[in-house]
């Protein structure tokens, strides 16, 4: 009979396998692209047998799946809630914050999902249609709320959802070109927490919430 204690242990293995597993696959879909990276690439690069990687994925799409769902958690995650009681301005600072952190800490993750987006959403039109829509919608809602009640400037609120996002993805989409007009190496926590202050300063300023 298996231990409890086994039975952690094997579940701890095998959420590091994933890991190592999905860490090496961003690598290899950001570098290779999704048709160019194979099961093989991914293993080597997580220095892993072949054989291992499917026995956690079956196959390649499969593995891209997993990517692409860690990284909407991810987001999910890091944003949580916009709380109605909080305002406007809170709410804003703490969306700007968590998709800047993010975009600096888990830069692969915004460059695959952007070029999942740009070459149609093949694998995440469902994804799209149904959840990303309804998200953006209850928090236009919440927006316009707001707009209404005159705690904030007349704004279009879904346009205001993708200004944040454009403007925050860039720092991890376009990652080289800015570290090479820089001239940088890499970013450093001065680098991210000044990127908030400004985005935080020129996005309030235009909704109104600051002078």
């Amino acid at each position: 009979m298996t231990s409890a204690n086994q039975v952690k242990k094997n579940g701890n293995i095998r959420a590091k396998s994933q890991v190592k597993i999905l860490t090496a696959a961003r690598t290899e879909f950001v570098l290779q692209g999704y048709r160019g990276a194979t099961v093989q690439s991914i293993a080597d690069r997580a220095e892993m047998p072949k054989a291992n990687i499917l026995y956690y994925f079956k196959n390649k799409e499969n593995i891209y799946h997993a990517v692409l769902e860690h990284t909407l958690e991810m987001w999910d995650e890091g944003i949580g809630d916009i709380e109605a009681d909080k305002g406007p301005k809170v709410a804003i600072e703490k969306f700007i914050e968590a998709k800047v952190r993010m975009s600096f800490k888990h830069p692969e993750a915004s460059k695959i999902y952007a070029m999942e987006i740009i070459q149609g959403a093949p694998h995440l039109k469902d994804y799209a249609r149904t959840y990303q829509r309804q998200w953006v919608r209850e928090k236009a809602k919440l927006f316009q709320q707001w707009i209404d009640n005159g705690e904030m400037a007349n704004v279009d609120p879904v346009h205001l959802i993708f200004l944040i996002w454009s403007a925050t993805q860039h720092y991890a989409d376009f990652e080289t070109q800015i570290l090479t007009i820089m001239n940088r190496a890499d970013f450093e926590e001065d680098d991210v927490q000044q990127v908030i202050t400004f985005l935080c300063d020129i996005i309030l300023r235009g909704c109104g919430l600051i002078k």
